[in-house]
């Protein structure tokens, strides 16, 4: 059995070569800064969430964009949202157990799941209800649909990223950092899946290095760099 995070999976289709490196050879890909702000807002927001899960109500930026549902209680819910353990499901083809942490699930009228994510940027361009989202965000929230699915959970295949965009053009920042915040629906479609699974099995188990993606900033670096290094 080898685990198989979200994250690697999105490794994998970002970059076959990338993920063959890292997860076969034990080369990983330089570390990303981390994102400090932005997991403070995430914990706020599952701070505040958690507030209305506990009286099973809806939580104001529920009602204000005409959402029927409220914050899902469950034993689970803080081994769900945990990093490097999360909801979990052993796909027997491949023995790959997949993981994945979410940000948080919503519950509708009918006893149906929605997968939540929160995100946290800082763009001039407001960000509203229509605005286009970015394609590992959505591969990563089928992902999630996909995994409570498999635990048998009736899952809606819309979720919700709630969105909070910082807003910079404050004439002063008196210790505060304002937000203007949106729920974004989105359909998910889990389809590509599976297939997926099986592509990564065959990839991790061949010997031979896949062929560097085009568009893989970090392999174009490597291979640019190479003639300059003795």
């Amino acid at each position: 059995m080898q685990k198989l995070s979200r994250s690697k999976i999105e490794l994998f289709v970002d970059c076959p070569c990338c993920f063959y490196l890292d997860r076969r050879l034990g080369v990983k890909r330089p570390a990303s800064f981390p994102f400090n702000l932005n997991l403070a807002v995430d914990q706020l927001l599952k701070n505040e969430f958690d507030l209305y899960r506990v009286e099973q109500k809806p939580h104001p930026l529920m009602e204000l964009f005409n959402l029927d549902a409220i914050p899902f209680s469950h034993p689970n819910i803080d081994i769900w949202r945990e990093n490097f353990k999360g909801i979990e499901f052993l796909h027997q083809d491949t023995d790959f157990l997949i993981t994945g942490a979410i940000d948080d699930l919503w519950q509708t009228p009918e006893g149906k799941l929605l997968i939540v994510d929160y995100k946290a940027t800082s763009k001039s361009a407001k960000i509203n209800r229509t605005s286009d989202i970015y394609s590992p965000y959505k591969r990563q929230m089928e992902i999630y649909q996909w995994l409570f699915t498999k635990n048998e959970f009736e899952v809606d295949s819309k979720g919700y990223f709630v969105y909070c965009n910082g807003i910079k053009n404050k004439p002063r920042f008196d210790r505060h950092l304002e937000f203007d915040v949106n729920i974004i629906p989105y359909t998910g479609n889990i389809d590509w899946i599976e297939p997926t699974l099986f592509d990564i099995y065959e990839c991790i188990h061949q010997n031979k290095v896949p062929e560097p993606k085009k568009d893989c900033s970090y392999c174009k670096y490597a291979t640019d760099a190479k003639p300059y290094i003795k």
